[in-house]
């Protein structure tokens, strides 16, 4: 599905799209060495020092997305949420 989008997007923008951890082709930690939680899986722009960015979330890293922007919103450029769940346990208290 984002075979085509990105590269489109990579002409007016730095593009990043990490795996999550366990899904598609990076590792997967056992549950004993790693808490699999959305707030643990949102390390990826402090590792790479992203100052600001736009965020295109969907599906399960809506959580993760929208953790970040709540986190240091005035980072996020802008959101685009495609198919993005909402819920409890994705973001805590509303």
């Amino acid at each position: 599905m984002f075979r085509n989008l990105m590269p489109l997007l990579a002409r007016d923008f730095h593009v990043l799209a990490p795996d999550l951890i366990g899904f598609g082709n990076s590792a997967a930690p056992s549950r004993e060495s790693f808490e699999y939680t959305f707030e643990n899986l949102t390390g990826f722009l402090a590792a790479l020092k992203v100052d600001q960015y736009f965020l295109y979330v969907f599906d399960y890293g809506a959580p993760i997305g929208f953790r970040l922007a709540m986190r240091q919103p005035e980072r996020v450029l802008g959101i685009v949420s495609q198919n993005g769940n909402i819920y409890q346990e994705g973001l805590g208290p509303k």
